[in-house]
């Protein structure tokens, strides 16, 4: 059950940046960040109704409202990254969040395992096959969004290290508090950079299906921890980026050259094999 269950997370969570990298495409990333936020906010507090776990506290949370934080400038990374450049290159690249609780535990005197340090290995040599092009004049360049993927990456690798250390009472909590935090946040810097706050009929369905599936992705990981071996849980979940990658190619027509495919397979294999660890 915990395998399905992470799985389904990865699902959504790729379906989910699909959809949010599409309608970057044609909204302000602000935009889409405001509504499909609030979206997810509902769908969230919905979810601790349901759980009926009692509230931790404001202390027990605070980790896990700043990684919410990092999650949406970790998002704002990625959709503005999928509007610039192509998804299979910028989805690899924002796996190797893993790396970010690693180090935090390498910070705290927890040695990461060999698996560990071989994994960081493929996720960093992957990471340059994808960021690596060709220019006209044959000098090397980084490849379009490939930069905000790292950013991206860090963001999302410090929400877990925020989930993690505020979900010991409750995850349903946990995750509220991320996303009671980071809405004000997309709110406020749409207002302060003047970004519209609402989208056009026609594209709402789009905005709001991103904060469904994100949000969905969110409860169905955090079931599967309670129900089997967090590492398992962690290498399915980590494996998101497949289905933006494989919806990229069927609806996008996206094509990589071998090489590219190549860099995004070490990079997955590299960000697994750190989460197994």
């Amino acid at each position: 059950m915990a395998a399905l269950l992470a799985l389904a997370g990865a699902l959504g969570w790729g379906v989910g940046d699909f959809l949010g990298g599409i309608a970057s495409r044609r909204l302000a990333v602000l935009t889409v960040l405001v509504i499909s936020q609030t979206v997810g906010l509902v769908a969230v507090y919905l979810w601790v109704a349901l759980t009926g776990d009692a509230f931790p506290g404001l202390g027990e949370l605070l980790p896990a409202a700043a990684g919410g934080v990092a999650a949406l400038v970790g998002l704002a990374a990625l959709y503005r990254g999928f509007a610039l450049g192509a998804m299979g290159i910028v989805a690899p690249i924002s796996a190797a969040s893993p790396i970010v609780p690693l180090a935090v535990d390498a910070a705290q005197g927890k040695v990461p395992s060999g698996v560990q340090w071989l994994g960081v290995a493929l996720v960093l040599t992957g990471i340059v096959v994808l960021s690596r092009e060709s220019s006209e004049d044959g000098r090397g360049r980084v490849a379009a969004g490939a930069g905000l993927a790292v950013v991206a990456a860090l963001g999302f690798g410090l929400f877990f290290v925020g989930i993690d250390a505020g979900s010991d009472e409750s995850a349903a909590w946990a995750v509220a508090a991320a996303r009671t935090a980071s809405v004000p946040v997309a709110v406020l810097a749409a207002l302060v950079t003047a970004t519209a706050l609402t989208a056009p009929r026609r594209l709402l369905p789009l905005v709001a299906a991103v904060g469904v599936f994100d949000t969905g992705a969110n409860v169905f990981v955090a079931a599967a921890t309670t129900r089997g071996a967090v590492g398992v849980v962690a290498v399915l979940s980590s494996l998101y980026p497949v289905t933006t990658i494989v919806l990229a190619r069927l609806v996008l027509k996206e094509r990589l050259g071998a090489a590219k495919r190549v860099g995004g397979s070490v990079a997955l294999a590299g960000a697994a094999l750190v989460a197994a660890g």
